[in-house]
């Protein structure tokens, strides 16, 4: 059987038009000019192309990017790739590591964890709300090239039930409420990184941090600007996103 990773492909055609599909079951596809057939889509092999009503369009293999950005089903704020490559740097991540996570949002920062601890690490997810958490299982499930996922669905100010994890990432409300939980869970000197939207959210969280015995490395901004894919006519595209969050990150220090 196939795996949700291995399922999912990119169509892409003229005028930048792009499109992620899973082609594990028989539907049929739309395109801008008619439509392809979801079993003919998944004889093609990746690199290679078909043509509709002589309108050529390409075929890719489906990356962590695309997934998240274009396909992943979400009813909450994400962890934008921008942040996220940041975020796994900081936090040191790297095959085999025990990582922790609060709240599971939609699993678009899950997804990536999971692919960068590998099949001999383990992810552990917490969220809180229902109605995300059974999203974000069939999120994970979509595009999991591992079975290292351990998702519970409560909140970790009731206790996080994981100890001496390497490295743990909050993306909660009033993060400053939980940090005592997160000490108790990673190990000496183990990281922690803390995405915020607002300016008040940073300094209730890193006097949190201060008494709570962690050193503070960082409190950071990432801009990204993109430009307009016209090599004759090369300028930033009109709009950006202007502010994602703010992110903390911080060792923990003694027992």
């Amino acid at each position: 059987m196939q795996s949700g990773f291995s399922t999912k492909r990119v169509i892409i055609g003229p005028e930048g038009f792009k499109k992620v599909v899973d082609v594990s079951s028989p539907n049929k596809i739309g395109l801008p000019n008619g439509q392809i057939d979801s079993m003919e889509l998944a004889d093609i092999k990746p690199g290679g192309s078909f043509e509709v009503k002589g309108t050529v369009y390409h075929v890719l293999t489906c990356d962590t990017f695309d997934y998240v950005m274009h396909y992943l089903k979400r009813r909450t704020q994400i962890v934008y790739p921008k942040e996220g490559a940041y975020i796994m740097m900081r936090l040191d991540i790297s095959p085999g590591k025990r990582v922790g996570e609060a709240g599971t949002g939609s699993g678009a920062f899950t997804v990536c964890l999971s692919r960068a601890v590998g099949p001999e690490g383990r992810v552990y997810t917490y969220e809180q709300r229902e109605e995300f958490y059974k999203l974000a299982e069939k999120n994970i499930k979509g595009f999991s090239e591992f079975d290292n996922v351990i998702m519970h669905n409560k909140s970790i100010a009731e206790g996080i039930e994981e100890r001496d994890l390497d490295a743990f990432f909050l993306d909660v409300r009033e993060p400053w409420e939980v940090i005592g939980e997160v000490r108790k869970a990673i190990k000496p000197a183990g990281h922690l990184g803390i995405i915020v939207p607002t300016t008040n959210q940073v300094t209730q969280t890193m006097e949190s941090l201060e008494n709570k015995g962690f050193y503070i490395a960082e409190v950071v901004e990432i801009m990204m600007r993109k430009y307009k894919l016209v090599p004759e006519r090369l300028r930033p595209e009109d709009l950006m996103v202007g502010h994602t969050g703010y992110l903390i990150f911080a060792r923990k220090l003694g027992e």
